[in-house]
């Protein structure tokens, strides 16, 4: 048997588990939609700690130590967990869900929320029990004890992967796969419960980082004379292009059925460039992509945070952590790309000049 021969065979293998699985579960009485099949599902990846507020818990892990840790949650494994920074984009995912399943009841091109966890096992009945409690729609789940669960991302087929462990998310995007590091905004904000709303910033996010380069390196003259010379050539992707491709799949879908002003879907470009210098690149490259952005807002370098205040993002994405600072100190759920040349530097100094002034 030839190599191919022997994919399609286990392909086709596969396809006849999860019929069967599939079977076994519409033969099941239940009130709670099966899950989609994983190839044709948008999986999001969110860890425990931002999910749920673990501030308390993760304490007693520094301080105390694992079986500290353990055995506290197992105390109060009765006690739900309170909602976390990633709480309301869940919430967002499976109202788009309950759309999607009315308008296409066979479709399995849903969001598939997963738990991905460093948590030992024995926590997970308080995670259970939480989530039961919010009566969130996750069902797979992923618990490591105590080592990254990082090498299962792509297993689990993830389209975005998001965690409060910084060093997680780097080895995430170095593998490929959409991450970024959420932040709890300092204080909170009414958010849509009909539409998700989710915010990018443009350049090393959506795109990389190549413009950027040259602002930091040659000043923004040289960059505008760089984005004019080559406003026909689209930029290179950066690590958040794959999301807003997945988006722009399941918006496509609410079109087709006349509900593109009724979408419960809407993304947003927040980006520091200017329009007329060079806001044209960004545009045609998103053209050239195949892909829409439902508003984009150039903000020739004034800050995003009040902005995004009256956007009311479920989740921001930038890769500069001042832009992330300010949006969540004006209560916007921002989460860090930590992709590109922006991360050498801080409100535009390079951080090693910043830090041996210091010293």
């Amino acid at each position: 048997m030839s190599v191919t021969e022997e994919k399609v065979k286990v392909r086709d293998e596969e396809e006849q588990d999860w019929e069967a699985a599939k079977a076994a579960f519409n033969n099941l009485k239940s009130k709670k939609p099966r899950p989609p099949k994983p190839s044709n599902a948008i999986t999001i990846a969110v860890s425990s700690r931002t999910l749920f507020d673990m501030v308390e818990e993760r304490k007693i892990y520094e301080e105390q130590g694992m079986e500290q840790y353990v055995s506290y949650n197992e105390k109060h494994e009765s006690e739900p967990l309170k909602p976390g920074a990633a709480f309301p984009f869940v919430k967002a995912l499976m109202t788009v869900n309950a759309r999607l399943r009315k308008l296409y009841p066979d479709s399995e091109e849903l969001f598939d929320i997963v738990l991905m966890t460093n948590n030992h096992a024995q926590v997970g009945v308080r995670l259970i029990n939480s989530i039961n409690h919010y009566d969130l729609l996750i069902e797979r789940f992923c618990m490591t004890g105590g080592q990254s669960p990082v090498g299962y991302l792509k297993a689990y087929l993830t389209n975005l992967y998001l965690s409060k462990d910084s060093g997680k998310v780097k080895e995430a995007i170095e593998e490929g796969i959409a991450a970024a590091t959420l932040f709890t905004p300092d204080k909170r904000m009414e958010l849509s419960e009909t539409q998700l709303r989710v915010a990018f910033d443009g350049d090393a996010v959506l795109f990389s980082d190549e413009s950027e380069i040259i602002v930091k390196q040659q000043g923004l003259d040289e960059f505008f004379a760089h984005e004019k010379a080559n406003v026909n050539t689209p930029l290179a992707q950066g690590p958040l292009k794959c999301f807003l491709e997945a988006l722009g799949k399941l918006q496509r879908k609410f079109y087709s059925k006349n509900e593109r002003l009724n979408c419960p879907i809407r993304t947003f470009l927040v980006t520091a460039r200017s329009a007329a210098s060079s806001g044209a690149r960004v545009l045609k490259t998103l053209r050239s992509w195949g892909l829409e952005i439902d508003e984009a807002l150039f903000l020739a370098g004034a800050p995003k945070g009040p902005l995004l205040e009256k956007i009311r993002p479920h989740i921001f994405f930038d890769d500069q952590m001042f832009h992330v600072e300010g949006a969540t100190e004006l209560g916007t759920i921002a989460a860090h790309v930590p992709y590109g040349i922006g991360q050498k530097y801080h409100k535009g100094k390079l951080i090693e000049k910043v830090e041996g002034k210091k010293q």
